[in-house]
Parts: structure tokens; C-alpha cells; sequence
């Protein structure tokens, strides 16, 4: 019996609080899920050397739907291993094994940004990188607090001053009213500077893409920021309407960073091991830009 998976299903119009997508979208991931483990599951019989018939064994505790609810839930609500197993009717260490074999899985049928899915082909995305200079893309950074490094060296580099604590830093590239998510940098040191990734994450674009950032970003080439001002200086008002009229624009970036923080994974303290973390601000990614249908 899994209570979580019984409540969804009574009640369809709670999955978006409790997974982070709505009902439907959840039923969509079920089959592409099921159907990239039966795939995966068909590649590793093929390498086995069989002494028995296929089919034996001990039988799998959870039903193919009820781990990758598993793993949304965990995502969602982060709940220690201890209480998702006795949510989900298995030990603790079931809980950690399924979930992080079902993220993976989640990882490769969840295209986390639109230049990774059109990546695959070469002219597809040289059409849409040429299509998105038509735009002025949204440019911000996020940082997400991690337990203090125990090296001094590494507590130096990870500080940031902005958040006067140890964070990891990432920056995302969106389109114009929140529409998609185009390109995301992850796991930087909290003491990078904004514009430093800007610079490294710009190389992917065309050389005429224009951007729009905060006052972290200037300096940087083809991106508009507001003015900033200067010391013993004030703003004139064509200057603060300026600003005003770009903060009305960039307002949408703090739209996809706040859905990606509604999963609490990717804005509380991280707990994982460090080795997952860029794989799971992904997955998150990918599943914001499910619940926007991008």
C-alpha cells in the first residue's frame, strides 16, 4: 500500500502540491518512465548470463508507478529516507536505492533546458539559436546553501558574500515572459561572479544574441543592465523609468527561479552527496519545464 500514491489518485487536483506537476502530467512521466525501464531492463538481460528461466527471483516491492511517484515526492516535500520508506511500505535504504535509480531514468526522458533539446541534431540548433536572437533573453543567478566545507581552502572558495554563507551558484537563461527555460550553468562556487558565468554561458549562443541582466552583469557584451548609480551621484528620471521598464521585463527570470525553488531540493540546505547535485537541479528543470508545458 503506498498512502501517497492512494491519495493522488483520490484526489488528482492535490498532485501539483504534492509532486510539483499537476495529474496529467504525471500520468505522461508514468508511461515515458515505464517505458525507458523496460528498455533499460531489456539492454541488461541481454549482457546476463542465465543459469535460471527469466521471471525468477524475488518479486519487486513497488509497482512501476509507485517509484517514480517516489521519486517526485522526494523531490517535492524532501522527507528523510527513513520517512519515505514507511510512506512508501519499504526499508530506508529501498527508499535511497529507488530513488536514485528512478532519477536517473527521470534525468534522460526530462529535457531540462531547450538548447539540450534540440542539441541532439546540429541544424536544429543552429535554426533555434538563430530564432532566439529575434529576443532579448532573461539572465539571472541563484545560489543554494550547502554544508560548510570542512577544508579551509574550499570554505574560502564556496562563501559567498552575497548570502554570508557556503552556497553553490547557478545561472539561468530564459525567454521573454517566463515561456521556457533556454540554458542553465550548475554547481559554481557561491564566490563566482555573475558575470564571469555570463560570459562562459554566452559562448553557446550566437554571436549577435542579446540579453537582459541585473547590475551583476555589467560590463558584459550585448547585455542591457540597468544604470547603476554612481557615488555622490543620483539617477536622472530617463535613467530611473529605464530602469523601471527593465525590471518589468526581467521580473520573468524570478518566475522560472521561483518554480525551480518550489522544489525544495533546489533551495534548501542540499543534503545529497555533492556528486548529484548538477543531475538533480536538472531533473527539477526539466520538470518545471513540463509544468509549463514548454
Amino acid at each position: 500500500m503506498c498512502i501517497v500514491l492512494d491519495y493522488i489518485q483520490k484526489y488528482p487536483l492535490r498532485a501539483k502540491q504534492i509532486l510539483g506537476i499537476n495529474y496529467e502530467q504525471f500520468q505522461s512521466l508514468l508511461k515515458a518512465a515505464a517505458e525507458k525501464h523496460l528498455k533499460m531492463k531489456k539492454e541488461n538481460e541481454k549482457q546476463k548470463v542465465r543459469i535460471n528461466s527469466p521471471g525468477g527471483g524475488r518479486k519487486e516491492l513497488l509497482s512501476t508507478s509507485e517509484p517514480i511517484c517516489l521519486c517526485l515526492f522526494y523531490l517535492r516535500q524532501i522527507p528523510t529516507f527513513e520517512i519515505l520508506g514507511m510512506l512508501f511500505s519499504v526499508s530506508k535504504s529501498k527508499a535511497n536505492a529507488t530513488f536514485h535509480y528512478w532519477r536517473k531514468i527521470l534525468r534522460e526522458i526530462l529535457p531540462c533546458i531547450l538548447l539540450e533539446q534540440v542539441g541532439n541534431q546540429e541544424g536544429d540548433l543552429i535554426i533555434v539559436q538563430e530564432i532566439l536572437t529575434s529576443f532579448k533573453l532573461l539572465v539571472d543567478s541563484v545560489e543554494q546553501p550547502i554544508d560548510r566545507p570542512s577544508d579551509n581552502e574550499e570554505q574560502k572558495k564556496f562563501f559567498s558574500g552575497k548570502k554570508k554563507q557556503h552556497t553553490l551558484k547557478s545561472q539561468v537563461v530564459g525567454l521573454p515572459e517566463a515561456k521556457d527555460i533556454v540554458d542553465i550553468e550548475v554547481g559554481f562556487p557561491g564566490s563566482t561572479a555573475d558575470i564571469n558565468l555570463f560570459r562562459q554561458q554566452q559562448t553557446k549562443f550566437d554571436e549577435g544574441q542579446e540579453f537582459e541582466g541585473d547590475k551583476g552583469y555589467q560590463g558584459g557584451n550585448n547585455i542591457t543592465t540597468s544604470h547603476k548609480k554612481k557615488r555622490n551621484q543620483k539617477l536622472s528620471d530617463q535613467q530611473k523609468e529605464e530602469n523601471k521598464v527593465l525590471s518589468s521585463k526581467r521580473i520573468f527570470v524570478e518566475h522560472l527561479i521561483r518554480m525551480i525553488k518550489i522544489f525544495p531540493i533546489a533551495s534548501q540546505r542540499f543534503r545529497l552527496n555533492s556528486d548529484v547535485y548538477k543531475q538533480i537541479i536538472l531533473i527539477v528543470c526539466g520538470l518545471v519545464r513540463l509544468r509549463i508545458g514548454a
